[in-house]
């Protein structure tokens, strides 16, 4: 086992109406609240009126930005920023899924420091504060009420990528499942992809961490026991209380203690991906991660073996990949790119994209044969 930091200081409110703390936490930090939220969704559910119920109850100064998107872009993220500069705002308030919640991090640290938010993501300069942050989570999937991770994209560099920072991490984080009932049934299950995805990501990883592996496996299990249920029954309270939770627990931390690091490789194809098509980032993982493990299958045999024998009861790579691929399949979700319409006749473009991206993980390196056999491999 690695030697490792565990460092985790989200304060993070999970239940039915645990929105009702929202004033007196906000308050903590000011009255100048700068909202963000996506595209008008959280009006027609009712969250937005008890987040404004709340503030209203403080007296809060509340200046909002509306329309980050699904893949978001930094565009979005440098308008809010200056916004909030002009406002001279205290505290972000971001309520919606992963895309509103990264683009609240990365906007808290472009106004705290008057730099360029893409300065930021490309590590050019490294941020020395930021503005606090509350997440109002919607959507279960990426984790990032919980962790120091931020992705988003820039189509003048034709790049989605990542940013980590421990500055990234909210202040509080607000879980009612409830607010994740309106999310329909594709996007909760690529929700359920996407928290599997992030628990492999550390499990492929470098170092040996048993106890780590345990959680990896534990939080996949629940995924699959749960999901197919929630799936069938999408206002039942508990399966997505304990998708909500599994999302969580896949990313803020306990599964990478022990280990240098996790692999990362199959979010990168996948970013890549969703960057060209505009391909929901849960599907892009669905497709990327069984072509990975085909990838690697002669190179970490004893690895995919040992995921399936504690997942499936199987006892091979091969036997893996396939009850993995046959998961993915029976909650709907596509595993192959020509289930979602993108044909032979974009190989081309996407190999060229991954190669000029230089797609690759932190663990298992990908030459440019790698890059282009990879896309094969989802066709």
């Amino acid at each position: 086992m690695e030697n490792f930091t565990a460092f985790n200081p989200t304060k993070l409110h999970f239940g039915r109406e645990v929105i009702d703390q929202l004033g007196e936490v906000t308050l903590e930090f000011g009255k100048r609240v700068l909202l963000l939220y996506g595209k008008g969704s959280i009006k027609k559910s009712g969250i937005y009126d008890k987040v404004i119920k709340q503030l209203n109850s403080i007296d809060a100064d509340i200046i909002e930005y509306s329309g980050i998107k699904s893949n978001p872009l930094v565009t979005d993220v440098s308008e809010a920023a200056q916004i909030g500069k002009l406002n001279n705002i205290d505290v972000i308030i971001a309520v919606g899924g992963g895309s509103v919640i990264d683009s609240a991090k990365i906007t808290a640290l472009a106004i705290a420091n008057n730099i360029d938010p893409w300065a930021i993501m490309k590590y050019k300069v490294k941020p020395k504060s930021t503005i606090p942050l509350i997440a109002v989570l919607t959507l279960a999937a990426t984790g990032t009420e919980m962790n120091g991770a931020a992705v988003l994209q820039n189509p003048e560099t034709d790049e989605k990528i990542g940013y980590v920072s421990s500055l990234n991490y909210p202040k509080h984080s607000f879980l009612d499942p409830e607010f994740t009932f309106s999310v329909p049934k594709d996007y909760t299950a690529y929700g359920v992809v996407d928290l599997i995805a992030h628990a492999l990501e550390a499990y492929f990883g470098e170092g040996k961490a048993s106890l780590s592996d345990r959680f990896v496996e534990v939080i996949i299990k629940e995924a699959m026991e749960f999901g197919p249920m929630l799936l069938k029954d999408l206002k039942n309270y508990e399966y997505r209380a304990n998708i909500m939770w599994a999302a969580t627990t896949a990313l803020n931390g306990m599964t990478n203690y022990g280990r240098k690091n996790g692999d990362w490789g199959v979010h990168d194809i996948g970013h890549n991906i969703s960057y060209l098509y505009d391909t929901a980032h849960g599907a892009t993982l669905s497709i990327a991660y069984p072509a990975w493990l085909k990838l690697q299958k002669d190179r970490i045999p004893e690895r995919i073996t040992k995921l399936g024998n504690q997942l499936f009861g199987t006892n091979s790579a091969e036997e893996t990949i396939l009850n993995l691929e046959k998961f993915f399949k029976s909650i709907n979700c596509p595993v192959r790119l020509s289930d979602i319409n993108i044909g032979n006749d974009k190989k081309a473009e996407i190999i060229n994209q991954m190669l000029k991206n230089k797609i690759n993980g932190m663990v298992h390196q990908f030459s440019d044969e790698d890059r282009k056999a990879i896309v094969d491999l989802m066709m």
